[in-house]
């Protein structure tokens, strides 16, 4: 891929965070009712039709390219694939609360290029592409935090881990410095302007993570499942993010101790 077609690839990006704002905006502390999905989680008519939306913008301009979205699933089968959640953190949305984002992500051969995580009720938005992130325009730089001792832990919440993980991630986190719960995909804003240090999470799927990947590692930091590999479409959902490969390389050693 040339740095043009990055560079494009971001900007068509940030058209489809523009979407998901215009109708999150539109609907947000409007929207109370939801429905239950297969896996219990909720979903609102909202969700349904960011990613309807971006989906036919998709279509429209790169008719040959895959789809993978939280609502629709997956179309098409080329190896140049747009993965959207229209609204991470739909429990956030429903009760009013503005920690709710939009996620984009552009990937080849299941590897995420382009990643963008959209803030509709806070108009804030990074993109990270071509190894830099920006926030509204703005470079983003982690804290650069190497230990463990000086981090600020952040993971959604508890009911997103299994007991056995749970344990896991609670020896991990009463090591830190502090440790904060909720954000969803804003943890990983936070992580990529400097305000926390690491977030750990299980239980999600590529479209929960994909667009976090260039996000976290263009502003210094990195993200990698909980054995240290790449986060792809076949990952687990058990991630770490870290403001340094130091302070990542301990989460993993008190992870996996």
């Amino acid at each position: 891929m040339t740095d043009l077609d990055t560079d494009l690839l971001a900007d068509f990006a940030g058209r489809l965070a523009d979407i998901a704002r215009h109708l999150a905006r539109a609907h947000f502390r409007q929207t109370t009712a939801y429905e239950r999905k297969a896996d219990e989680s909720p979903v609102t008519i909202a969700d349904k039709a960011i990613e309807a939306a971006m989906r036919d913008a998709i279509v429209q301009r790169f008719p040959g390219h895959a789809i993978l979205g939280e609502e629709a699933g997956m179309t098409g089968a080329d190896t140049r694939l747009w993965v959207l959640d229209p609204i991470d953190g739909t429990k956030s949305f429903i009760t009013g609360m503005p920690l709710f984002g939009a996620l984009v992500a552009f990937a080849e051969e299941g590897v995420p290029r382009v990643g963008v995580i959209e803030m509709p009720a806070l108009a804030e938005r990074w993109t990270g592409a071509r190894g830099n992130t920006f926030l509204n325009g703005v470079p983003a730089r982690v804290s650069g935090c190497a230990g463990l001792a000086d981090a600020r832990v952040y993971t959604s919440s508890p009911d997103f881990f299994r007991p056995e993980d749970w344990a896991r991630y609670d020896a991990l986190s009463r090591k830190g410095a502090m440790r904060r719960f909720g954000g969803d995909c804003y943890q990983y804003g936070l992580l990529a302007s400097g305000h926390c240090d690491l977030v750990v999470e299980t239980s999600l799927q590529p479209y929960d993570f994909m667009a976090l990947v260039p996000v976290v590692e263009g502003a210094g930091g990195v993200m990698t499942d909980w054995d240290g590999y790449p986060l792809g479409l076949s990952s687990d959902g058990k991630v770490v993010a870290a403001a340094s490969a130091a302070l990542h390389a301990e989460a993993l050693r008190v992870l996996n101790a």
